[in-house]
């Protein structure tokens, strides 16, 4: 009976028995459950709840607070990537083949341990990306791809800090926050208006940017496969893994956003030079099968109306 009415007594003691010490009572570490918790309470709000309340409601105007907010997470990413590097990868103290979670109490190693805190919380901080969305009515933004990514994280590096504070896996962290020091720094310029759209030309290398992120990711984590490393194999896997989802999650996005583009850009080209090709409907209404068709102007000049016609009656 205890056992059937205390599954969550359970898993926390099972967990609770291989933590790391140091880490064991900081906010939200001795259970699982209040991570996973606010992750789920995330998509709910994002998916349903939010929508619904902002149903009848007009977009809310944000550009003061969004230009807060991304300012402060600039310089959060910012504090956190200098913390990581400081007191460890460009400290000449890790192994960039394979650095070993270090549980003593030396100061630097205790360093290492509080930014991975602070790198966990951060996740929980970018949930208002996706809250300031609903609240201007941006659907549109709030993508699969949007909501896997930061509806996963907090829960992901949950298990970092609980066992392995420290040593390889935060070259995740690092990575991640130089990243978002760049990426919050376009989304403080975007939300200043449309005149400061001019200077939003590298979007589309944002997101390449994140790609090889996890290209880098992915190395660094599988590389303890093939060599001798005290690791755990677990967290290699569990890392590496996370690298390949969302590497292919955002490569989905960058075909879907900049193909698409690229596409439409090319179609009102052809729309404005009276050029049709197959499946693209334009104001002359003509098909080519799939090859370049040619103007209409083009068959008028030629004097080729009888082939105008006859193209007329075979759509």
């Amino acid at each position: 009976m205890a056992v059937t009415l205390n599954p969550f007594t359970l898993v926390n003691n099972f967990l609770n028995k291989y933590q790391d010490p140091r880490t064991a009572n900081w906010l939200f570490m001795s259970s699982p459950f209040y991570t996973l918790g606010l992750c789920l309470s995330y998509v709910y709000i994002v998916k349903v709840l939010g929508p619904k309340l902002m149903e009848n409601r007009k977009p809310f105007q944000l550009k003061n607070i969004l230009i807060v907010y991304n300012a402060f997470q600039v310089l959060f990413s910012l504090w956190l990537f200098w913390g990581i590097a400081a007191n460890g990868w460009f400290s000449g103290e890790y192994n960039w083949q394979c650095q070993p979670v270090d549980y003593s109490t030396k100061p630097s190693t205790v360093n290492m341990v509080h930014m991975s805190w602070w790198y966990y919380f951060s996740k929980f901080t970018e949930f208002f990306d996706t809250f300031f969305f609903v609240m201007r009515k941006k659907y549109d933004q709030v993508s699969t791809l949007h909501v896997i990514h930061h509806g996963v994280m907090p829960m992901s590096v949950w298990f970092g800090v609980k066992f392995t504070p420290g040593g390889h896996s935060t070259f995740f962290g690092l990575l991640n926050t130089f990243v978002h020091i760049i990426m919050y720094s376009y989304y403080m310029v975007s939300a200043m208006g449309p005149q400061y759209q001019k200077y939003l030309w590298w979007k589309k290398y944002l997101t390449t940017l994140q790609m090889v992120q996890f290209i880098g990711i992915m190395v660094h984590a599988f590389q303890l496969l093939f060599i001798d490393c005290n690791y755990p194999r677990a967290f290699v896997w569990w890392i590496g893994m996370h690298a390949v989802m969302f590497f292919f999650l955002f490569k989905e996005f960058y075909n879907q956003t900049y193909h698409r583009q690229q596409k439409a850009k090319k179609d009102a080209e052809d729309r404005k030079n009276g050029v049709v090709t197959e499946g693209n409907s334009q104001e002359n209404g003509f098909v080519s099968n799939g090859k370049p068709g040619k103007s209409v102007n083009e068959y008028y000049v030629n004097g080729t109306t009888a082939e105008l016609q006859n193209r007329i009656k075979s759509q």
